[in-house]
């Protein structure tokens, strides 16, 4: 990613600290507002180059499409809403997890996706 061009500044904005994880046409929808006519061919060349860099992660949720957010953050986890699909990160961890793995199994990693509905989903459903 040797130029930097507009639609690649818009895009590498919207991956911030406190931001959550970005699904590639949440990505378009959102870098659009500053670089209008951004494709999503663009988005993923773009999410790609910035995933070789180093500057962003993938965040894989069970059936979906892969997310994209900041890289560098420290262990955590992830919520996905039913009805907006929308992800959201869960800090912390409940740790000890290795002793749920059979007994001689050596666990080396793990994720944790929470599913059910986000604050506005639970509003708007009462």
């Amino acid at each position: 990613m040797d130029r930097s061009t507009r639609q690649r500044d818009a895009i590498r904005a919207l991956f911030t600290p406190k931001g959550r994880p970005l699904s590639p046409k949440e990505i378009q929808e959102r870098a659009d507002r500053e670089a209008p006519g951004i494709s999503l061919a663009t988005v993923y060349r773009t999410v790609k180059a910035l995933e070789e860099l180093g500057e962003i992660v993938r965040v894989e949720l069970p059936g979906e499409t892969a997310r994209y957010e900041l890289a560098g953050k420290e262990h955590h986890h992830h919520f996905q809403c039913e009805s907006c699909g929308r992800a959201f990160e869960i800090h912390g961890c409940p740790g000890g997890l290795g002793k749920l793995a059979p007994p001689g199994f050596q666990v080396n990693r793990h994720e944790i996706t929470l599913f059910g509905l986000c604050s506005t989903c639970a509003r708007k459903a009462g």
